[in-house]
């Protein structure tokens, strides 16, 4: 058969920094490049969906649908596309059918144009709600088959699966390879089956990290695919995508020659590598370690994810016993594809079960949720053992999830009220309420102007040497982190204002950096006219001492504690209340999972030691309970 230029999506402004950089990729960052990428020729920039929703409200301070339209308005040639997932959109768990609505039209409006949509587990029945609202508002439709490995993950599961799709009317089919797992002849196979016998238009998504993804876009050429994903090569390899200069020059002269320009393509390259030098990221890379995926299956988003996450809990020498545990709960979980969200259920379960240093102590609610089928059918049945351990005599449901869920839009409406300035806002609160509470709280805070953090501010602006940089409002732990990035440049001094001091920071000659107080200040200064140091750490608090009838819960991972469980709803227990063995206390939430934290002695409330939504280490005591018989 006679064969067609391939085209080309590029990644970098979404997976790609997923990828390799846990999602840290500015909107500042990324506009000064947004027009060169649209002379390109792509068939698509992949910019928005994904982590980009959560990490842009939860980390970066930012409104993720401002960066839509800042991109939409920068990028006028190329489609922009997202990953949407399925009846979770954005999020972690299944959303109302109207908070679908709302949410794909919005993003239409504000400048999507391809929605690429997939279910964690397959089922069909969570896609066909997003793919008809998505054709309703105008965007090209998707529609994905996720790929894993499994005994019940065949060819036939795979073809089956592509003509339901097709059924429901996709425009196009997307094969996600979201770990690197897909072999150079199952992709022929696959995508000459698709091809042949569903007869759409059939993309390819694969990841680098064991390096197959190369040669399995090749043989997937050869069979026909029509479009490939693929990243600028600073932000490309390791657990990004393949990049774009190498299967560009493989194919020129061929039948299947991209035309896309290398020079092009090479100016964008030094972009992207002197902001990954300048932000102080690696390369991405493949190491003995990354090639285990072949075992483990964790995909490239959750990989940088992953280690984050460990570090954050203070226990990154755990990694290699975490991918160990990951195939273990997949199996106990009925082998789900690792996609998010069920990559992020079984890798936080995982987590938790090398941790605690018990298998299952701790359920997060979503992986309990999950049991329950919450999510979907989960592709091979839970044995009964793990279903007991997980949600006891609870209830398996059957029908479509969000059957169950009641409308979400107007209750979110009332219950963010008028820190919500637009219904984006209103829709980003149903997403993730206690995120977007605390996100809105500040944009009102500050006039209503999302700020980015000092430290990212000065980064990325990169001011001439002996420049004087204005930044906003920090604290104590963000004025240190700016000396920390201030030895790092060549910015001589910042002035800053912190807990409503006027002071500046500055380099030193030989010294090192201080903070002043300058006397031209029109804001209250100390009383001290000099340089003075820096305060010191806060000493460590008092250890904690027990009488032999009380017992300290204390948190069992690094997070962010909430006492109800959710915004507004009654504490789960206060003081002076009675609790029994395994009576819910609180919520950490943790890893972008939601934790809930169970007594495990019967006994009454003596004293709650942490605030609403204060973040807590591990091992901080959280409650003082007075042992009853």
């Amino acid at each position: 058969m006679a064969l067609s230029r391939l085209r080309l999506t590029d990644t970098t402004l979404r997976d790609a920094h997923q990828s390799l950089w846990a999602t840290r990729m500015r909107t500042e960052d990324m506009l000064p490049v947004a027009e060169q990428l649209d002379r390109v020729g792509y068939h698509s920039l992949e910019v928005w969906g994904g982590a980009t929703f959560d990490v842009c409200l939860r980390f970066l301070e930012e409104d993720p649908w401002e960066r839509l339209v800042a991109l939409r308005k920068a990028i006028r040639n190329t489609p922009l596309q997202m990953l949407l997932r399925g009846q979770s959109l954005v999020g972690y768990k299944h959303y109302p059918d109207d908070v679908v609505d709302a949410f794909i039209r919005r993003a239409v409006a504000n400048g999507i144009s391809i929605i690429r949509i997939f279910d964690a587990l397959n089922d069909i029945r969570n896609l066909e709600h997003p793919m008809a609202v998505a054709k309703e508002a105008g965007a090209h439709v998707q529609a994905t088959v996720v790929y894993t490995i499994s005994p019940i993950h065949t060819t036939e599961h795979y073809v089956a699966t592509a003509r339901q799709l097709a059924e429901r009317g996709a425009d196009s089919l997307c094969l996600k390879d979201m770990a690197g797992l897909l072999t150079p002849y199952r992709a022929y196979e696959l995508v000459r089956r698709f091809k042949e016998e569903i007869g759409l238009p059939v993309q390819l998504h694969s990841h680098y990290i064991g390096g197959l993804a190369p040669m399995t876009y090749l043989k997937a050429a050869e069979a026909g695919v029509d479009v490939i994903d693929t990243a600028s090569a600073p932000m490309a390899f390791g657990a990004s995508q393949p990049p774009v200069e190498t299967i560009v020059n493989a194919l020129r002269g061929t039948e299947r020659d991209s035309g896309l320009d290398l020079d092009l393509l090479f100016e964008v390259a030094r972009y992207f590598d002197d902001l990954r030098r300048r932000r102080g990221f690696e390369r991405g890379v493949t190491r003995i370690s990354d090639m285990r995926v072949f075992s483990h299956q964790v995909p490239g988003g959750m990989i940088s994810n992953l280690v984050t996450q460990l570090e954050q809990q203070k226990a990154l020498d755990k990694l290699h016993d975490v991918l160990a545990e990951i195939p273990k709960v997949r199996e106990d979980l009925g082998f789900p594809p690792l996609v998010t969200p069920t990559s992020q259920i079984v890798g936080t379960q995982a987590v938790l079960n090398i941790l605690m240093g018990a298998r299952y102590k701790v359920v997060p609610d979503e992986v309990k949720a999950y049991a329950k089928g919450l999510y979907g059918q989960p592709p091979a049945p839970l044995s009964p053992e793990v279903r007991r351990i997980l949600i006891g005599d609870a209830e398996v449901i059957t029908c479509r999830p969000a059957d169950l869920l009641p409308p979400g839009m107007e209750k979110a409406r009332q219950e963010i009220g008028s820190l919500a300035r637009c219904e984006e806002d209103v829709i980003s609160y149903a997403l993730f309420p206690q995120t977007a509470r605390k996100f809105l709280e500040g944009k009102a805070g500050h006039g209503g102007a999302g700020l980015a953090p000092a430290a990212a501010q000065v980064a990325a602006s990169g001011p001439a040497p002996g420049t004087t940089k204005e930044v906003g409002a920090l604290n104590i732990k963000e004025i240190k982190e700016l000396i920390k990035l201030l030895n790092e440049t060549d910015i001589s001094e910042l002035n800053v204002e912190s807990e409503g001091v006027r002071v500046s920071i500055k380099k030193a000659v030989a010294a090192g950096l201080t903070v002043a107080a300058p006397a031209s200040s029109a804001a209250p200064v100390r009383p001290a006219a000099r340089t003075e140091e820096l305060p010191a750490e806060e000493p460590e608090a008092t250890e904690l001492v027990l009488r032999e009838n009380q017992y300290a819960v204390t948190a069992p991972m690094v997070g962010t504690f909430y006492r109800a469980p959710a915004p507004d709803a009654d504490p789960f227990v206060k003081e002076g209340d009675i609790v029994e063995v395994g009576q819910p206390l609180c919520i950490i939430e943790a890893m972008k999972l939601m934790n809930e934290i169970e007594a495990e002695v019967r006994g009454r409330i003596e004293r709650v030691l942490v605030e609403n939504a204060q973040p807590v280490e591990y091992g901080q005591p959280l409650f003082i309970i007075e042992k009853l018989p």
